[in-house]
């Protein structure tokens, strides 16, 4: 329970509120609008796990297991999705094709209870720009720690097309 205690009326100094709301808009502004600087700042190590036409199985993650498709990268918080695709696409010559799909999801261990929840962050389509491109680590909730799940779809892997009868 809370409890509230009175020390008279409350004149509020408006010029220092004033002051306080300003400072809490620029730290805004500064955390949002900051770049990494790559030069002085160390890499974190992404653990990446990607998988064709599907994404692993929650159930891999469990107990402290992660599936046997693991890419390492070191990369910054400042990272986008875009720029993590291009460095998949660098090491697996497979997914070069113009019209490759990556899904992203991003893996993370439920605070309450030792299961794995995974939620799902957009995707990239090779050779074309997207809504999801710029997305950085930091704006998906991404915490070192945490690895991605990356499901990778082949170009005309998507919905089946039905075929018109000849009739």
């Amino acid at each position: 329970m809370w409890a509230y205690r009175s020390f008279g009326p409350y004149k509020p100094n408006k010029e220092k509120m004033a002051s306080m709301i300003e400072s809490k808009v620029e730290e805004r502004k500064d955390n949002n609008e900051k770049a990494v600087d790559r030069e002085k700042t160390c890499p974190l190590l992404l653990r990446v796990f990607c998988s064709n036409g599907r994404h692993n199985n929650i159930t891999d993650y469990r107990r402290g297991n992660t599936p046997p498709n693991e890419l390492q990268i070191y990369t910054w918080m400042d990272a986008t999705l875009k720029e993590i695709g291009g460095l998949i696409l660098e090491v697996n010559p497979d997914t070069r094709r113009r019209g490759t799909v990556f899904e992203f999801q991003l893996i993370y261990p439920e605070l309450t209870k030792p299961i794995p929840r995974a939620k799902d962050l957009g995707s990239i389509v090779i050779g074309q720009k997207g809504f999801d491109d710029n997305k950085t680590l930091a704006q998906i909730g991404f915490i070192i720690g945490d690895f991605l799940d990356i499901a990778i779809s082949s170009p005309g892997r998507g919905i089946p097309q039905r075929r018109m009868r000849p009739y």
